[in-house]
């Protein structure tokens, strides 16, 4: 039996090579993924056309700090390494790279994953590429650090 740790290792291979129809032997059908905008569809061909996105226009690749693994659950701290090559985020693509923090949650049942909950610090890479400029510290933090 393949464990949710195992599968969701896989999944990540899967996004670093780019071979999505592997999926079809990770993730159910009906895959629902909670960390994307709510007009994007569900299930494993989505997932799939979401992966393939990534890896080939953001060049997407995760370097994995920590993996817990709990009963049907498993969690992910990674930084991924990408390059703003899109306007997904509706600023221009500057085409400079970036390492973004990630939290990553997959539920597994019967042998699949079934769910994930992703969370990114979209803001970090922003301020990277130059998209956005990074903000000074306000007043009030500079007066409290100084007591």
């Amino acid at each position: 039996m393949t464990t949710a740790q195992e599968l969701a290792m896989a999944v990540l291979d899967v996004l670093q090579s780019g071979d999505t129809d592997r999926l079809d032997h990770l993730v159910s059908e009906d895959f629902v993924d909670h960390g994307v905008p709510p007009w994007m569809p569900t299930g494993r061909t989505a997932y799939a056309q979401t992966f393939t996105f990534l890896h080939h226009v953001l060049q997407l690749r995760y370097e994995v700090h920590r993996v817990v693994a709990e009963g049907d659950y498993v969690a992910i701290h990674a930084t991924a390494h990408g390059v703003d090559n899109s306007g997904h985020l509706g600023f221009p693509a500057t085409g400079k790279p970036y390492a973004m923090p990630t939290m990553h949650l997959y539920r597994e049942q019967d042998g699949m994953l079934v769910e994930h909950w992703g969370v990114r610090d979209e803001l970090q890479a922003l301020w990277q590429v130059g998209a956005l400029p990074t903000p000074a510290p306000p007043a009030a933090f500079a007066e409290l650090a100084g007591r």
